[in-house]
């Protein structure tokens, strides 16, 4: 009895330790943050209510697709990430998975992702969600190695699930998906920018150009942060303009954005690590506030 036991035990914790190293590979907590957003935007469409049923579909495709992103994005850096403090205990760098099981796992979980997309929604969310996968997984996460311009390539994807749940939702490309991922592209700079200054020395030490001009965390650094967060106030007033939210979260969106932008000006004034740890706080609680604004505030 108490052999069977510990064998149970035993299989329990192995199970366990294997959907934490599958969470780890897909980046459960940051793909969940980006999906919510594609969310938002299907139901921002006009027309589109709130159904359970395709929110969880969408949920789930877009969990997969963004996972398998993100798992060819480690299958890449497997070497790099051993390099780095904070990626050194990922699955693939500590060799707890091989990389032919990553392999498998970005291909099930694509494909997967994309007949989601393509059956229980449309074909152009599906070829949007493909196209995101591919520039993500193939283009910048190589890119990262040659310049700090892999910025500008990552904010494609970054901002795409704002495109995918709008074409979910209304089957075309129209200028209301546009203005939402006009402001997730524009966040991701000060967002990423910030990310990057704290982790200058991990990503230095693994090769990763992310910062503008030389690659150094600098005052011109932080004024390229507050040049991008400046413009986020009229473009989080664009929705309401085209009449896709209301005038409560667009005045949310001007108090959220000038919330920002101090913490933009902060990280110029101080050029330290803990203020940009502020802005990269800040980065997320701005997103929350102006999406779950629009969200409550649909025209």
């Amino acid at each position: 009895m108490l052999q069977e036991n510990s064998i149970k035990l035993s299989s329990s914790y192995a199970v366990a330790s294997k959907v934490k190293d599958y969470s780890q590979l897909m980046k459960f907590n940051l793909t969940f943050m980006v999906v919510f957003s594609s969310v938002v935007a299907y139901l921002l469409v006009p027309g589109v209510e709130f159904n359970l049923i395709k929110v969880l579909l969408l949920f789930a495709g877009g969990l997969l697709v963004s996972g398998s992103a993100n798992t060819i994005n480690q299958i890449w850096e497997k070497n790099t990430d051993k390099l780095m403090a904070r990626t050194a205990t990922r699955p693939l760098p500590s060799g707890r998975m091989s990389e032919g099981e990553a392999i498998t796992v970005a291909i099930v979980t694509g494909v997967a992702g994309f007949l989601i997309m393509g059956y229980c929604f449309n074909w152009l969310s599906a070829a949007l969600s493909l196209f995101s996968l591919v520039m993500y997984g193939f283009v910048y996460t190589p890119w990262k190695k040659w310049n700090s311009l892999a910025v500008l390539v990552g904010g494609i994807p970054g901002a795409m699930p704002l495109l995918i749940g709008w074409a979910a939702g209304a089957n075309n490309l129209s200028e209301g998906g546009w203005s939402l991922f006009a402001i997730q592209f524009l966040w991701q700079f000060p967002h990423f920018w910030a990310i990057a200054w704290i982790a200058h020395k991990d990503y230095t030490r693994a090769g990763f150009k992310l910062l503008p001009a030389n690659g150094e965390p600098n005052r011109f650094t932080a004024l390229q942060a507050v040049m991008y967060t400046l413009l986020l106030i009229p473009a989080g007033v664009i929705p309401y303009l085209l009449k896709i939210t209301g005038g409560i979260s667009a005045i949310v969106a001007i108090v959220a954005g000038l919330f920002f932008l101090y913490r933009a000006i902060n990280l110029y004034r101080k050029n330290d690590v803990p203020a940009a740890r502020k802005l990269m706080f800040g980065s997320y609680i701005y997103l929350t506030i102006v999406q779950l604004a629009q969200l409550l505030d649909k025209a």
